[in-house]
């Protein structure tokens, strides 16, 4: 894992204070290592330009989803379809994984919202005071699913 140059697009895309991010990475080395946790790294030169993270739910009653993770494009990189790249690696892994459904989210209002309905995403609501920004302030969340591969048509968020 590239720890340095993650901090670096973590910290350009949210503002993490200073070590926070190499730490949370750092904190996924074990989950990647046994095979818990999935991350790709998109590079522009031998800068890291972009990341994803997919992580398969434990449960046993759960083992046909995933939650996508640290879907982040350095700034300077965006608008160039590698969000889109990124979000494609991920649902291609996971259907070679015989995952069917994913999960994610992102702060309500994001730009990143647009990427997710671009790509196929279905939006299933939003939960207001849901995690904290870097600076601790509370934001609304909206969560989003994509069926992976369906026997049948696919059901909406109630």
């Amino acid at each position: 894992m590239e720890i340095p140059q993650m901090r670096v697009v973590i910290q350009r895309t949210h503002r993490h204070r200073r070590g926070a991010a190499a730490d949370w990475w750092r904190g996924r080395a074990a989950a990647v290592d046994a095979g818990d946790q999935r991350v790709w790294i998109a590079r522009d030169g031998e800068r890291v330009a972009g990341t994803i993270g997919l992580n398969p739910a434990p449960l046993p009653n759960a083992r046909h989803r995933a939650e996508v993770t640290k879907v982040m494009v350095r700034p300077s990189m965006r608008g160039r379809g590698l969000g889109r790249s990124l979000l494609a690696a991920a649902e291609g892994a996971a259907a070679e994984a015989g995952l069917t459904l994913l999960v994610l989210d992102t702060e309500t209002g994001s730009a990143a919202e647009r990427l997710y309905r671009a790509a196929g995403w279905t939006e299933c609501g939003s939960i207001p005071d849901y995690a904290g920004d870097p600076a601790g302030d509370l934001k609304p969340t909206t969560f989003y699913y994509k069926a992976i591969r369906t026997a049948g048509p696919s059901t909406s968020c109630r």
